[in-house]
C-alpha cells in the first residue's frame, strides 16, 4: 500500500512532468490554454462548493449507529443534489460560449478551435458529476479515502503515459484532451464498482426529514463562502492574466506558481496531520492550554516556513532557467512577490487549520467571500497599470488585511481567551519580521557566489536552508514554548 505522503508526491510529480512534455511537443501557448480552461471551470464548479464535505459530515452519525436508511437518504439526496450541480455547470458554461473570446488577449494557437475544446473540457466536468461521483462520498464517511486515492493514482498514471504517448505519435491536442475526458470517466466508474461491492447494503433511496434537509442546506451554505474565496482568488487570477496579458504570459505565471503550489501542498499535510489532535484537544482542554498549543504549533510551522521562503527566493530562477529555459523567466521582482504570496497564504493556512478544527464555519461565513471581492476588485482595478504585480499584490493584500486579522478576531472570540488576542498577532508579525531577515541574508549570500543553475541548486540550496536554521535558533532558542514544541516532537519522533 502506497502511503498518504507519497501519494501526493507522485502527484506532484505527475503535472510537473506534463507541463514539461507540453511544453516540448506542443508550446507554452498550448499550457497557457490548459491553465485557462482549467481556472474557468474552477469558477463554475463553484456551485458544488461545500455540498460535498457537508454531505459526508451529515453520514458520520448515522454510521456510527448503523442506520442503513438514513444513509441510504442522504445517497439519494446527494445524487441529485450533483445531477442538478452538473446541469447547472452545463447550462452556465454554454451560456459563457459567446464570451469565451474576449477572455483572452491575443492569438489562440494555430490549429486548434477554441470552441470545440472548451466544450470538450466542459463535457468531462458535468460527466464527473453525472457519472456516480455521489458514491465516493461513502468512502470519505469511512474513512477509507485510501481506496479512492489508489484508483485514482492508478489512473493517473495510465492517463500520463497515453497522453505521453499521444503527444509524442501526434501533437494532437484534441487527442490529448480526450484521453483526459476517458480516464475521468473510467475513474468515475471504477470507483462506483469498487463502492457496490465494498458497501452493497447502500443505494440511493428514501428521503430525509425536512428539518434534516434543512440543516445540511445551512452547512452547505457556511462551507461553500468558506472555500468561495481559494476558488476566487486562483481561479479569477488567471482568468485576468488571459484576459489582459494573453496565454503566454499565463502559462509563464503558472509554471511559477506550480512550484509555489507544491510547496504548498507538503505544508498542507503537515497542518492535515495537527488537525485530528487539535480538535480533540479543543474538546477536551481549557482555553489556557489550547493557547498554549496555538503558540507552540504556530513557532514551529513558521520556522518551517522560513525555511521553505527563504529556499524559494533563493532556488526559483536557477530551477526555471533548467526546467522552463531562460526564455520562460519572469524577473526578479516577480519572485519576491511570489515569495511574499507564499507566505502570507500559509500564515492564512496555519490561523485556517484551528478554525477548522474548531468547527466555527458560521461565525467565519463573510470573511472569505470579502477577502474574494477585495481581491477581485484589487485585481481588476491594478492590472491595466500594473500587470502580473498587480495579480500578485491584489491577493497578498487581501490576505494580509483581510483574511488574517478577520480570521484571529474570529478565533480569540469563538475559541481562545480574548486577553491573548494581541500578544498572538505581535508574535505572528515577529515571526514574519524573522523570516524576512533569514530571505534577505540568504538572498545576499548567495549572490555573492556566481556559479552555473545546476551548481546553484545545491550551493543556494545549502545557503538558504542553514541561514533561516540558525536565525530562528538564535530567536527562539529560549522560548520555553519553543523548547517545550522541540521536545514534544523529539519524542514522537523516538517513539517511531
Amino acid at each position: 500500500m502506497v502511503s498518504d505522503g507519497a501519494l501526493k508526491v507522485i502527484n506532484i510529480l505527475l503535472p510537473f512532468a506534463m507541463r514539461s512534455i507540453v511544453l516540448h511537443y506542443l508550446g507554452v501557448e498550448f499550457l497557457g490554454l490548459g491553465g485557462m480552461f482549467t481556472s474557468l471551470l474552477h469558477v463554475l464548479n463553484l456551485a458544488e462548493l461545500g455540498v460535498g464535505s457537508a454531505m459526508v459530515f451529515s453520514m458520520y452519525r448515522p454510521i456510527a449507529e448503523d442506520d442503513t436508511d438514513t444513509i441510504c437518504a442522504l445517497m439519494n439526496l446527494y445524487r441529485k443534489y450533483y445531477r442538478l450541480i452538473g446541469l447547472f455547470i452545463a447550462v452556465v458554461g454554454i451560456a459563457l460560449t459567446p464570451f469565451l473570446r474576449n477572455l483572452i488577449k491575443g492569438d489562440v494557437p494555430d490549429g486548434v478551435n477554441l470552441y470545440i475544446l472548451y466544450f470538450m473540457n466542459l463535457a468531462a466536468t458535468v460527466l464527473t458529476y453525472w457519472l456516480f461521483a455521489y458514491k465516493n462520498s461513502l468512502l470519505n464517511a469511512h474513512q477509507r479515502v485510501d481506496v479512492s486515492s489508489m484508483i485514482s493514482l492508478i489512473i493517473n498514471i495510465l492517463q500520463f503515459i497515453l497522453r505521453v504517448v499521444v503527444l509524442a505519435l501526434f501533437q494532437n491536442y484534441y487527442l490529448f484532451l480526450l484521453v483526459q475526458i476517458f480516464c475521468q470517466i473510467a475513474q468515475n466508474i471504477i470507483i462506483a464498482l469498487r463502492v457496490d461491492r465494498m458497501y452493497p447494503q447502500y443505494e440511493a433511496r428514501g428521503d430525509l426529514p425536512k428539518e434534516k434537509v434543512d440543516d445540511i442546506k445551512r452547512r452547505i451554505r457556511d462551507l461553500f463562502t468558506a472555500r468561495f474565496s481559494a476558488v476566487v482568488s486562483e481561479s479569477v487570477d488567471t482568468l485576468v492574466i488571459t484576459s489582459f496579458m494573453g496565454l503566454v504570459v499565463l502559462a509563464v505565471y503558472q509554471n511559477y506558481f506550480y512550484i509555489l503550489s507544491s510547496v504548498r501542498t507538503v505544508l498542507q499535510v503537515v497542518l492535515g496531520a495537527c488537525i485530528a489532535g487539535v480538535g480533540n484537544s479543543l474538546v477536551t482542554e481549557t482555553a489556557d492550554k489550547n493557547y498554549r498549543d496555538l503558540r507552540k504549533i504556530s513557532i514551529l510551522f513558521c520556522w518551517l516556513l522560513c525555511i521553505c521562503s527563504s529556499m524559494l527566493l533563493c532556488l526559483y530562477q536557477p530551477f526555471m532557467r533548467i526546467w522552463m529555459g531562460e526564455e520562460n523567466l519572469l524577473g526578479l521582482s516577480y519572485v519576491i512577490c511570489f515569495t511574499v504570496y507564499f507566505y502570507s497564504f500559509s500564515i492564512n493556512r496555519l490561523v485556517n487549520m484551528f478554525k477548522d478544527a474548531a468547527g466555527i464555519w458560521h461565525k467565519d461565513r463573510f470573511r472569505p467571500l470579502t477577502a474574494a471581492l477585495v481581491n477581485l476588485g484589487l485585481n481588476l482595478a491594478t492590472v491595466r497599470y500594473l500587470g502580473l504585480y498587480g495579480v500578485l499584490l491584489s491577493t497578498v493584500i487581501s490576505i494580509i488585511l483581510v483574511q488574517i486579522p478577520w480570521l484571529i478576531i474570529n478565533l480569540f472570540q469563538e475559541v481562545f481567551p480574548v486577553t491573548y488576542r494581541k500578544q498572538y498577532a505581535i508574535s505572528l508579525c515577529g515571526a514574519a519580521a524573522v523570516a524576512f531577515l533569514s530571505c534577505a541574508i540568504s538572498f545576499f549570500l548567495c549572490g555573492r557566489i556566481v556559479v552555473n543553475d545546476w551548481a546553484a541548486l545545491f550551493i543556494y540550496g545549502a545557503i538558504s536552508f542553514a541561514v533561516p536554521n540558525l536565525l530562528c535558533f538564535l530567536v527562539y532558542r529560549k522560548n520555553p514554548l519553543f523548547r517545550e514544541s522541540v521536545r514534544q516532537v523529539l519524542r514522537i519522533f523516538h517513539r517511531k
